[in-house]
């Protein structure tokens, strides 16, 4: 009997995994600590704290309990440094905190934890003027134990010519050029006013759910996901983002707004070059069989934007961005597929999200454009399926 209730437990815990990992509160300032914690706490203890636009923000000490190391730091950056920690040590919550007690130091890595954290800020501060530099992953690269080795590689290092050494790569300015000119030319975008995507959604091991995507010119953007645990809502509405499951919002932090803000661009192919102020073209890697260029975004005081486009018919075929944490960065990946023709623009009609620790796709079937779609839609109270308004 208690291994059937704790069976079904789990069975439970994993949907609600399922519910918060496509609807991105993995990806972002919320983070699942513990699955059978969340469904009986408050929304306030259970993650991070949803701040309203314009309030003032609490520190990590103010929200949380036992913080030792990481004091001063804003309280939504908590959990995206848990996930770094995570993903660089290639391990999850309970490595470091006990169940349902997270704030207890009963664990021995907890406490080495904090002093390797401790030795990582006192590297950067001593050696690099404060900069992050030197974060988890620069040892760790995945495993909870430091790997001091090298390893011996077959692959040679990628130079910034052409793979025959002697071809020049193009311009950043000539590649954003193709990949608008692919995506069918600013007069087809500046045309569509929306756009409604209605498709599937499948977690890794999961089925797949329905999925309703809502965008408006230029940069409101809503993705709701039918799961068996709820609906989970993924919004911007041009100026803030916001993300939502059964009885439960968030509002979304800065380092999440960006992210929010570059999906919802309904003009991105016209806009992409004016992101950063200088752009540098590499090598890119295979994706799915083409050979591709890397344009990578660099700027003062932003985390990189890596776009990679196909060689061969310019389009966008991969976006890896990253959200900053006190410990390092958080990378999202995503790659665009299956693109076709709809009134003059070329869109992708599926498209891969992996983020360490969890990975989903979305395929789409049906695709309108010009329909209109209120404002109302997007504002950050969200309401259950049969009083949204209709298209």
């Amino acid at each position: 009997m208690l291994f059937l209730l704790r069976r079904m437990q789990a069975m439970h815990v994993n949907r609600v995994k399922a519910l918060l990992a496509i609807c991105g509160l993995l990806s972002g300032g919320v983070l699942l600590l513990d699955g059978e914690r969340i469904l009986s706490a408050s929304p306030q203890s259970a993650s991070a704290p949803a701040v309203a636009p314009g309030a003032t923000p609490k520190f990590a000490e103010e929200q949380y309990k036992n913080i030792k190391v990481l004091k001063g730091i804003p309280a939504d950056q908590v959990i995206p440094s848990m996930q770094f920690i995570t993903a660089s040590l290639g391990v999850d919550c309970e490595y470091c905190h006990v169940p349902r007690a997270m704030d207890k130091d009963d664990k021995k890595h907890k406490l080495v934890a904090r002093q390797m954290i401790t030795m990582m800020m006192a590297i950067n501060k001593d050696n690099f003027e404060g900069r992050r530099e030197v974060t988890c992953y620069s040892c760790h690269r995945g495993a909870a134990d430091p790997i001091g080795t090298p390893v011996i590689t077959e692959a040679l290092p990628k130079t910034e010519t052409g793979e025959d050494g002697k071809t020049p790569l193009p311009a950043a300015e000539q590649l954003f050029d193709k990949y608008l000119a692919a995506a069918g030319g600013a007069d087809a975008l500046h045309k569509i006013t929306s756009r409604i995507q209605k498709g599937t959604v499948t977690l890794a091991g999961a089925q797949s759910s329905a999925i309703e995507v809502y965008s408006k010119a230029p940069d409101k953007r809503i993705s709701y996901t039918h799961l068996s645990a709820g609906e989970s809502v993924t919004a911007f509405d041009g100026k803030q983002g916001w993300l939502s499951v059964p009885g439960r919002v968030h509002i979304m932090s800065a380092a999440e707004n960006d992210a929010a803000h570059l999906d919802a661009d309904l003009y991105f192919p016209i806009n992409a070059k004016s992101l950063y102020a200088k752009f540098v073209v590499t090598p890119g890697e295979k994706i799915d069989g083409r050979d591709t260029y890397l344009v990578t975004g660099r700027e003062e005081s932003k985390p990189p934007l890596r776009l990679y486009f196909d060689q061969q018919s310019g389009l966008l075929l991969r976006m890896i961005r990253y959200a900053e944490s006190p410990l390092g960065r958080n990378p999202t990946e995503t790659d665009y597929a299956d693109y076709r023709n709809v009134d003059g623009a070329k869109i992708p009609f599926r498209w891969q999200v992996a983020r360490p620790g969890n990975r989903f796709t979305v395929q789409i079937d049906q695709v309108q454009q010009n329909v209109p779609v209120d404002d109302s839609r997007f504002a950050p109270a969200p309401s259950p399926a049969s009083s949204r308004p209709t298209p």
